[in-house]
């Protein structure tokens, strides 16, 4: 039985998140944790904190059996675009530059292997 950890609006690009996204696709959820915990980028700390919720929420639908007893594994992990605030920066000769502050969507499915 699957189950499914879902991130808002974390207020960063979307090829940022998925850089990590995929080192972690299809991995063990152990793995997936001790890799994201030491991981360099910024993005790995919110990622992990997500993987804690999808595997809490699988304990919590499979009666509360331990997930470090069943290999769990990442199934899937996708990263959508999500709301996007323009602004506006000072450019020479009274124009103006367009900023786009980007934000992502991530789901995280986890299931057990067999």
């Amino acid at each position: 039985m699957e189950a499914v950890a879902k991130l808002k609006n974390y207020p960063t690009g979307p090829r940022k998140m998925r850089l990590i996204a995929d080192v972690v696709r299809g991995m063990e959820v152990e793995k997936a944790l001790s890799i994201l915990e030491f991981h360099p980028q910024h993005n790995a700390i919110p990622l992990a904190k997500l993987l804690k919720s999808a595997i809490s929420n699988w304990e919590q639908k499979n009666d509360g059996s331990s997930a470090a007893d069943s290999s769990l594994v990442v199934k899937t992990v996708f990263v959508d675009g999500g709301a996007v605030i323009k602004r506006m920066r000072p450019a020479p000769q009274g124009r103006g530059y367009k900023v786009r502050k980007r934000s992502n969507h991530v789901t995280i499915i986890v299931d057990s292997k067999n």
